[in-house]
């Protein structure tokens, strides 16, 4: 039996999911907007949503530990780390100039 309702979290998920765009938006607006906390929380959003923790973890062969650590709100990710992260949920890094 399936239940007739979703949970935000699942719902936001499938989103992620269908529409790899919006989750870069998400992303995005949360770097523009948020703290360094706000920004892992976002990401680890989007690597449940896209993959598992367990599985980015054997993609960029990076300790699933570790990870599970990096991306809390505590995490302080190394760059490398956080572009091979971005990669196997098809996102990349990108610089754009500050408009005043």
């Amino acid at each position: 039996m399936t239940k007739p309702w979703r949970s935000h979290d699942e719902a936001t998920a499938e989103m992620f999911r269908e529409d790899p765009a919006l989750a870069a938006a998400y992303l995005n607006d949360v770097l523009a907007d948020g703290d360094q906390a706000e920004v892992l929380i976002a990401l680890r959003h989007i690597v449940n949503a896209r993959s598992s923790i367990q599985k980015v973890a054997e993609q960029t062969e990076l300790n699933a530990t570790t990870l599970y650590r990096t991306l809390s709100p505590a995490g302080n990710p190394e760059l490398r780390s956080l572009t091979k992260v971005l990669g196997a949920v098809g996102l990349r890094l990108s610089i754009v100039p500050v408009h005043a």
